[in-house]
């Protein structure tokens, strides 16, 4: 089988309850961070790491994703119409022509493994990526993706991103149970949520997968788990008993936007740094707060 991860399955059938009133209508992926949208920080971190396949597994009211990533005849023609080329090259540029995009409808709320389990007729029996657009993760670099890209052609694995949590979080978060210290390590079992007293490590699994093709059958086979979910952790712990999974520490700085907080430190972060704006936005800082606000 090859090494190669062509395929990224973005799973975004989730109602974003945390952010009512403003995901009544419209996807949480499409929130965006200052002027792209969540989705789009994703598939780009997907297109980094050299995947051309992505798989959207998506529910109702989720036609707003097919629509961003899709030619929008009218307004190119009118941004063209009035000679705007750097807004028509930035609307054009959203994705590259060597990439493909398949939509999967996620007909029943049942998870995040079995949103996964959707994907396998497009994935077939190759390596893919899970990637989660409400982890925004920044290495300032090529990004999370790739590194576990290159974890996974090295040894063929399946990689889980982790990062070290407080231990009172550890019910927020699947966590593994790994084989000693270090960035790569064997994961020897995970754990779904654990209460603190119960965690095997606060060593918690983040929004980025590598996952060989095996998973499917063993989502296949694993029933429904914590909050009646079929649960990717649970798959991913049949998977382990058989080969070889990975626990890696990524370089970079992930931002929750799933939780309000996270998505507005990731806004005012990403804002800092934009090229357009980031410069008259500190110096705005500065001004309302103080000197100090900016370290």
């Amino acid at each position: 089988m090859s090494k190669t991860v062509r395929k990224a399955v973005f799973p975004v059938a989730g109602l974003g309850t945390r952010f009512l009133p403003a995901t009544k209508a419209s996807p949480k992926e499409m929130l965006p961070i200052v002027d792209k949208p969540l989705i789009q920080y994703a598939v780009e971190e997907a297109i980094s790491a050299g995947i051309e396949v992505m798989i959207f597994v998506t529910g109702r009211n989720k036609t707003s994703i097919a629509n961003h990533f899709d030619t929008a005849y009218e307004l190119e023609s009118e941004l063209e119409s009035r000679h705007k080329d750097r807004l028509l090259e930035i609307v054009q540029g959203i994705l590259p022509s060597h990439v493909s995009c398949v939509y999967i409808r996620q007909n029943m709320p049942l998870g995040l493994g079995h949103a996964v389990l959707c994907a396998e007729p497009v994935v077939g029996d190759e390596p893919f990526a899970v990637v989660l657009a409400d982890d925004l993760i920044d290495d300032g670099q090529r990004g999370c993706l790739a590194q576990m890209v290159k974890v996974h052609n090295d040894t063929g694995a399946s990689v889980l991103a982790t990062e070290i949590v407080p231990p009172q979080e550890t019910s927020s978060y699947g966590i593994v149970d790994p084989e000693g210290d270090g960035p790569v390590v064997r994961v020897r079992g995970m754990v779904e949520k654990p209460a603190p007293a119960d965690a095997p490590s606060n060593r918690a699994v983040v929004g980025r997968y590598i996952l060989n093709a095996g998973i499917f059958r063993h989502l296949a086979q694993t029933g429904k788990g914590a909050g009646g979910e079929i649960q990717l952790t649970d798959g991913i712990s049949r998977l382990l008993r058989q080969e070889a999974v990975l626990a890696y520490a990524f370089k970079g700085k992930r931002y929750d936007c799933g939780s309000k907080l996270g998505y507005l430190q990731a806004t005012i972060d990403y804002a800092l740094k934009h090229p357009e704006v980031g410069d008259d936005f500190e110096a705005w800082l500065k001004r309302r707060f103080g000197p100090a606000v900016i370290t």
